[in-house]
């Protein structure tokens, strides 16, 4: 199996910048998956941020983030980023990292798919 460790979040003030990163360790890499970032809200359902197809460089965004956030990946570290620019309030939430390991060549939104998961990371945007 493959362990995601999520780090970077913070309390930023609205119009502010946070980069979020989210590393892998154990038996797997990225190389074969489908990775994303998730975000979930108190009492809110887990929602779709931003996605990335590993092998083939494919971003994929939701479209509350569109523009404000980027996506990449560092193969060398087998790291994932998110760079989050002009944060708004309602971005408030804990981010998730999440990989796919099927070999599916689309990105799925829903966290039904994916099989592995990071601990989450904390993301509060002041107005």
């Amino acid at each position: 199996q493959v362990q995601l460790v999520e780090s970077g979040g913070g309390l930023v003030q609205a119009g502010g910048s946070l980069r979020l990163s989210c590393a892998a360790s154990g038996r797997s890499t990225f190389s074969a998956y489908n990775v994303a970032w998730f975000r979930q809200a108190p009492g809110k359902e887990r929602e779709f941020v931003a996605g990335i197809r590993w092998s083939a460089g494919n971003q994929y965004y939701a479209d509350s983030v569109k523009g404000r956030f980027t996506i990449s990946r560092d193969n060398a570290k087998n790291t994932v980023y998110l760079q989050m620019n002009s944060l708004k309030p309602e971005d408030t939430a804990v981010y998730y990292c999440a990989a796919d390991l099927s070999k599916r060549n689309w990105m799925s939104v829903s966290p039904n798919e994916y099989d592995y998961w990071g601990q989450g990371t904390q993301v509060t945007v002041s107005s």
